[in-house]
Order: structure tokens, then sequence, then C-alpha cells
């Protein structure tokens, strides 16, 4: 019993290494990211818990170029035509655009993660039926912070990307995913260019109640 309950904390100290020194990397080298890599990260994804173990996560993974590219372009122009609309400058709204598309591009692996309400619960009232579609969107966060992790693990660098849920049918057609796919978001994945940038934590006694 003893080597074990060591074991375990052993490794229950290594997740927390991995989980508080992980990053957001927004740089990425060039260098391909072998298929089964991806697999692995993708398979690590799938062991999320989710709602009625319904499982509605969906990975569309991209590595072409072309695809890329067309992605980006996409995304690009919904965000100008919003940022438009709100009046932002020009310029502004063109270094948000640009600053997008090299994320995109630029990372050797792109991973959209997308939900779909086909096996989840079906309501008649709209209380109900609002919680189910959270449910499946929990679910395919806890499904992406598996993988980001993963990834963290495996010396990758990722960084998650939300910008998908403000363009959901632009990136549908531009990857021509089914219609019942919902894109959440998009994850770049690479070999770190850089360090990233460490985030601050505040303590968790200033976001917790405690009720003994």
């Amino acid at each position: 019993m003893g080597n074990e309950s060591t074991d375990v904390a052993r490794l229950a100290d290594t997740l927390f290494a991995i989980i508080r020194s992980r990053r957001s990397i927004r740089r990425h080298r060039a260098d391909p990211i072998p298929r089964e890599t991806i697999d692995r990260l993708l398979e690590a994804a799938t062991w999320a818990p989710s709602a009625h173990n319904r499982q509605p996560w969906r990975f569309a993974v991209i590595t072409a170029p072309e695809v890329k590219e067309r992605l980006a372009l996409a995304m690009g122009e919904r965000l100008r035509a919003d940022r438009t609309r709100d009046g932002d400058p020009p310029d502004a709204i063109e270094r948000d655009a640009q600053r997008s598309r090299e994320r995109i591009v630029n990372a050797p692996v792109v991973v959209v993660a997308c939900l779909s309400m086909r096996d989840m619960d079906r309501y008649p009232d709209g209380r109900r039926a609002a919680a189910e579609q959270t449910m499946a969107v929990q679910s395919v966060a806890m499904a992406v912070q598996n993988l980001l992790l993963m990834a963290h693990a495996a010396g990758l660098g990722a960084c998650w990307m939300c910008a998908p849920l403000f363009c959901q049918d632009a990136v549908r057609e531009a990857l021509s995913l089914p219609e019942a796919w919902e894109a959440q978001a998009l994850i770049a994945i690479g070999v770190p260019a850089d360090e990233g940038k460490p985030r601050r934590r505040e303590a968790i006694h200033s976001k917790t109640v405690h009720l003994e």
C-alpha cells in the first residue's frame, strides 16, 4: 500500500505541474506534427466526462495549408463585417484580422472543436432545451481541456481561440462540415516558437465559498 500511495502522490504532483505550467502558445514552428500524435491528443479529449455520456464533441482536424487559408479568410471577412458595423477604427480591425489569420495559417495543425445535439435529449420547453444545449457546450469544453493538457504534456504548444462562436455558419461553410456541427472553438497546435506569457491567477479563496 505504501508504494501505491507514493506512486499516486507522485502522479498527482506531475499532473498538478502540467496544469500549472500550461500556457497559451500563439506562435509555432513549422515542424509537422505526426498523425499518431494528433490522434493521441484527440483520444485524450474523448476521455473527458460528458452529459449522459453522449459525447457530443466533434473534431475537424486541418493540416492542409489551403484549407487553413480558406478558414482564416472566411473568419476574417466576418470579423471585418461585424467590427465595421460596430464602428471600430479600420486599422484596429485590420490588425485583429491579420493577427487571427497568422495564428491559423502558421499553426501546423488546427483543430476545430464542434458540438452536435444529435444524441442529446430533447425537450418541448425552452428552459430544459437551453439547459441541454449548455450541457453539450460544457462537455465539449471539458474535452478541449483534456486536449490542451495532453498537448502540453507532449511538449507541444496549443492556443484555444473562441472566435468560431461568432461565425459558426462561416466556419461550417468554409470546412464543408455537417449541418449539425456547431463550431465552439479553434485550437492551434504545434511545436512552440516561444514559451508563451505566464498569466496571473486570483487567489482561490477570493472565488470560493465553503458551506460547512
